[in-house]
């Protein structure tokens, strides 16, 4: 968490976070500004350019980790059935998915960074307010899960951490691939 942000949470008369929840706020906060940063000045069209061998995309990137993320912290609040069961999924919904990779006709650098910033106002709100960190769910039914294993949210937390820092990694590659410019190193 930034000196601005704890100015603003103690002036809205929030007490200052610390401790644990502190370090979640700071170590997403770090995450998430540089894979914003490997989007300045850009336009809508760079946004939705491949410039490597892999499908990624710096808009498609924020996509996918502002849907993950989104998922991630309804699964704190619901649980697996909020995620769904992804050994059900159609090919439909799997073509929907992939989708979060890609800028899509009328997706915008500006609208996708917006939705992840709601997004990840709303994961910091629950880092500040939610009761309990050790509060688990079972993982939803997915091939990539290890059967009755259970996150909390704690561990959810840390997983959304985990994953947009792999992503600035890779949006950091796709944009110097682009123009040169990078974010890291």
């Amino acid at each position: 968490m930034t000196v601005d942000e704890r100015t603003t949470q103690e002036a809205a008369g929030a007490p200052a976070l610390t401790g644990e929840r502190a370090d979640l706020l700071e170590v997403l906060a770090k995450h998430r500004h540089f894979l914003r940063l490997t989007t300045r000045d850009l336009t809508d069209e760079q946004a939705g350019l491949r410039t490597t061998a892999s499908e990624l995309c710096l808009g498609g990137l924020i996509k996918h980790v502002t849907s993950t993320e989104r998922n991630w912290v309804d699964f704190i609040l619901r649980g697996p059935s909020a995620m769904g069961d992804f050994t059900a999924m159609t090919e439909a919904d799997w073509a929907r998915r992939a989708d979060e990779f890609r800028m899509l006709p009328g997706d915008t650098l500006a609208g996708v960074l917006a939705e992840y910033a709601d997004v990840a106002r709303r994961t910091d709100d629950l880092v500040a307010t939610l009761p309990d960190l050790d509060a688990a769910w079972p993982l939803p039914k997915a091939p990539w899960f290890e059967a009755e294993v259970q996150w909390s949210a704690r561990r959810v937390l840390m997983h959304i951490a985990l994953e947009t820092a792999q992503h600035a990694g890779h949006a950091d590659i796709i944009r110097e691939s682009l123009d040169g410019a990078k974010s890291m190193g």
